[in-house]
């Protein structure tokens, strides 16, 4: 009895750990300004769709790394220094856009479900960070817990994007674009440290 408390008390602080780490990687908390600026002219409807694409791409996406990974990035000649400054070069693109427009302009005016999976599934939510962290969860505590909190993650992240219609009738137009501009220039200080650390590595 005391070996399966011990274990079920174990599990749940590596789980712990893990979620804790992963949350502050993806951080949808500071992805919301982006995501209003990416979807303010859509309707109620197409935000809701928007959001359900990045979420199930980007949790998808760790999924498959998460299980995968490894010999994903082995199989095409891949390390992940490689994939991080990849990643940091698109996250520091997307940013500029957005200090520069205050908005996604990228590709046109017309914003679509395929927002959801570029940019905010990827490299925003499931970014170079969130792989790594999947990866590092998956040598350290294995398969199951690694797919237990990106699930938690996840979920999170889906009530907080469910609530982004509040939070910008909290922060109105004119504070939306602001905190946009404010998310943008620490996203790209992320993406210039992917880079960094990529090339550290390497």
């Amino acid at each position: 009895m005391e070996s399966i408390l011990s274990f079920f008390n174990s599990f749940g602080m590596d789980l712990l750990r893990s979620v804790i780490a992963l949350f502050v990687i993806i951080d949808p908390l500071g992805t919301i300004p982006i995501f209003i600026a990416i979807t303010k002219n859509q309707t109620k409807k197409a935000r809701k769709e928007i959001s359900n694409t990045a979420i199930i791409t980007a949790g998808i996406l760790l999924f498959v790394f998460a299980i995968a990974g490894t010999q994903i990035l082995s199989f095409f000649g891949i390390n992940i220094s490689s994939f991080m400054i990849a990643g940091g070069i698109l996250l520091f693109m997307i940013s500029i856009e957005l200090i520069i427009h205050g908005d996604w302009t990228f590709g046109g005016n017309n914003v679509s479900d395929e927002s959801g999976v570029f940019p905010l599934a990827f490299p925003l939510l499931a970014g170079p960070g969130a792989i790594a962290s999947v990866l590092l969860s998956f040598e350290t505590s294995g398969l199951l817990l690694t797919l237990f909190s990106i699930m938690i993650v996840m979920g999170i992240t889906y009530v907080i994007y469910r609530l982004s219609d509040s939070i910008y009738r909290v922060l109105g137009r004119r504070g939306s674009l602001i905190i946009t501009r404010i998310f943008a220039i620490l996203v790209a200080a992320i993406a210039v440290q992917y880079v960094v650390d990529g090339l550290k590595s390497f």
